[in-house]
């Protein structure tokens, strides 16, 4: 059957040794799930969760009760104040769009001590010209870069006691640069440092691809509010769209009056039939999480061997799903993504060539053979067409599929 999908038996033997140098890293993956499976099965009952949290809405959605509920398991689950989970969020960009805009007011100034944010977010902030950015409605925005894969806490430090600093950001995945993804350590570290400074300053999490990788969230951490999308981690390859937003309860109060209108908030949005997979995506969510953090773990392994840098390491502490391969080598990235597309089981024989996306400077090579459109928590792999042509690869929704998809690669590479 290998030869039937094209995967020679020197491939096979190859991930095989590299898969039995991981077997220690699997089984601090496997305690995590098994935490994370408990928060979750703990706020499903604390919740009271019910066949009748199924039931739909439409028009308004008022007195959504499966809506609610749902709300209040992933404010449980999340260890925080209170939650908003919404099928109206179109994408993860989108909620911390909703985010930004709900936190900030025209002479407020947003500071990220993480460099730049994802490229998505560029004509959000007005780093690229937009007339609906938050630039165009005055909010400053300033940025300070990492150091050495850590946040520079001198210069921070020298400009919140310079600079009124209404919002902090942090983005926790590398997104398309070359950093490490941040830690929960170092993210509780430099919130410290910022509300000895001034408490009142709030300090907004991306936790996109974060979730489930450690067995605490940004929350336990003193972040104010986190943001994260449910075709990623938290939506278990079964959710089909949404994200949600989680912190203190004023905030996220705000961010339902932005998202729909002031007055009415979050007590209207239809659920449209969404309530059962939300739920039963999270009720998987740890297990997938743990299946795309071993699949990372073996691309890592496999590629080093094969003699490729890569980030991070197939030993080295994790703070997301995300698995960086460095080709330094344009056509080897578009080839191991043809790869992993072939690998997929949906659009397998698509043809996969570079283009121009909405939301990014470069254009983009991607492969996303998906059940759910841009999947990210589905086995996926995406770069940006520019050196050192990096592969940023995640997800997979079981490990054996991550691991025929990742052959299928290999194979390519090979080839090439």
């Amino acid at each position: 059957m290998y030869n039937d999908l094209g995967i020679s038996a020197e491939t096979v033997k190859l991930v095989e040794d590299a898969e039995n140098d991981c077997k220690e890293e699997f089984e601090q993956i496997d305690e995590a799930c098994n935490y994370n499976s408990l928060k979750v099965l703990r706020a499903f009952h604390k919740n009271q969760v019910t066949e009748s949290c199924f039931n739909s809405t439409t028009g308004y959605g008022y007195g959504d009760y499966g809506r609610d509920v749902i709300e209040r398991v992933f404010r449980d689950v999340l260890g925080a104040e209170d939650a908003l989970v919404r099928t109206q969020f179109i994408s993860g960009s989108h909620a911390l769009n909703v985010c930004f805009f709900a936190l900030l007011r025209p002479g407020d100034t947003l500071l990220s001590i993480s460099g730049k944010p994802y490229d998505t977010l560029d004509e959000v902030i007005g780093i690229k010209e937009n007339k609906s950015s938050l630039k165009s409605f005055g909010v400053k925005y300033k940025q300070i870069d990492l150091i050495d894969n850590d946040f520079d806490y001198d210069k921070i430090s020298e400009f919140l006691k310079n600079n009124k600093v209404k919002v902090v950001e942090i983005q926790r995945s590398k997104g398309y640069s070359t950093r490490k993804s941040i830690d929960l350590a170092k993210v509780g570290k430099v919130i410290k440092l910022i509300k000895k400074i001034d408490e009142n300053i709030i300090v907004m999490v991306d936790n996109c691809y974060c979730e489930f990788v450690s067995e605490s969230e940004p929350t336990a951490v003193g972040a104010d509010v986190m943001v994260g999308s449910l075709i990623k981690n938290l939506g278990g390859g079964i959710a089909p769209n949404g994200a949600y937003i989680a912190g203190r309860y004023d905030l996220v109060q705000l961010a339902g009056e932005r998202l729909t209108l002031p007055g009415e908030g979050r007590d209207v949005g239809p659920t449209l039939g969404i309530n059962k997979q939300i739920l039963q995506g999270l009720y998987f969510a740890p297990s997938v999480v743990a299946s795309a953090l071993k699949t990372a773990i073996l691309t890592s392994r496999v590629m080093e061997r094969m003699g490729y840098e890569v980030e991070p390491k197939y030993n080295e502490e994790r703070s997301d799903i995300v698995q960086n391969i460095v080709f330094r080598d344009r056509d080897k990235l578009i080839e191991f993504t043809k790869g992993i597309q072939e690998g997929s089981a949906i659009d397998s024989n698509a043809v996969i060539e570079p283009v121009n996306e909405p939301g990014y400077t470069d254009k983009i090579v991607m492969a996303s053979g998906s059940f759910t459109q841009g999947s990210s928590i589905e086995l996926s792999c995406d770069g940006p067409i520019r050196e050192p042509y990096i592969a940023y690869m995640q997800g997979g929704l079981t490990y054996p599929y991550g691991k025929l998809g990742l052959m299928k690669a290999v194979e390519k590479i090979k080839n090439k």
